[in-house]
């Protein structure tokens, strides 16, 4: 049995992973035809199902921050998750609008740490979603600080755990890759509620149709 997940179904080999236990719930209601939980250990709510795409298909609450997220992914790949795609949220550092998707190409830690997407996947959500940003994202221990203390990284956005959970994915044999919504913008505020969601249904059936392909 896994550290902190407590599973109470099977964990499907594929999985979509959201650092908000609420957009969790969300996208499985979404993507999923009847979702039934399958962890709630920790307030990490987890559900599987079938997916309306095809196949079956886990949507999992990571937490906040790499050290959940990375916790998180191993006790998957314990339960037999080989392929995974993060949707997340992340401040724009660049030419990002609100609203906008950014593929991860590359993750990158203040300390010069990077980590890689799995290139197939990455591809695939590429030609889904087609007119969609690549670029690099540079994770954070936190984003709640003036904007002139951030680390002056080439990036296209900031978030806080796709570095450490691309990492550990590789660590594990986990095919994984990351898609970010552009929530908030020094000169633009941060997304309304509805237009966030609006964005995470976007990416989650992109990323549940390429897991189902």
């Amino acid at each position: 049995m896994p550290a902190r997940l407590r599973p109470t179904a099977p964990i499907a080999p594929d999985a979509i992973l959201v650092g908000d236990p609420g957009r969790a719930l969300m996208l499985a209601q979404e993507l999923l035809e009847q979702p039934k939980m399958s962890n709630h250990a920790r307030g990490l709510w987890g559900y599987t199902g079938a997916a309306k795409a095809g196949g079956e298909l886990t949507v999992q609450s990571t937490g906040m921050g790499g050290p959940s997220a990375s916790v998180v992914l191993a006790d998957l790949a314990e339960l037999g998750l080989r392929r995974a795609i993060r949707i997340g949220t992340c401040a724009s550092l660049g030419d990002l609008g609100l609203g906008e998707l950014l593929l991860v190409s590359e993750a990158r830690t203040p300390g010069g740490v990077a980590a890689a997407p799995d290139q197939d996947l990455a591809a695939a959500l590429e030609g889904a979603l087609g007119n969609v940003t690549r670029g690099v994202a540079v994770s954070l221990d936190t984003l709640h600080q003036p904007e002139r203390d951030r680390p002056t990284l080439l990036a296209e956005g900031a978030d806080m755990q796709t570095a450490a959970l691309l990492a550990t994915a590789a660590k594990h044999d986990v095919a994984a890759a990351a898609l970010l919504i552009a929530f908030e913008r020094s000169d633009a505020g941060q997304l309304r509620d509805e237009e966030l969601e609006e964005a995470a249904k976007r990416a989650g059936t992109a990323a549940s149709g390429v897991l189902s392909a």
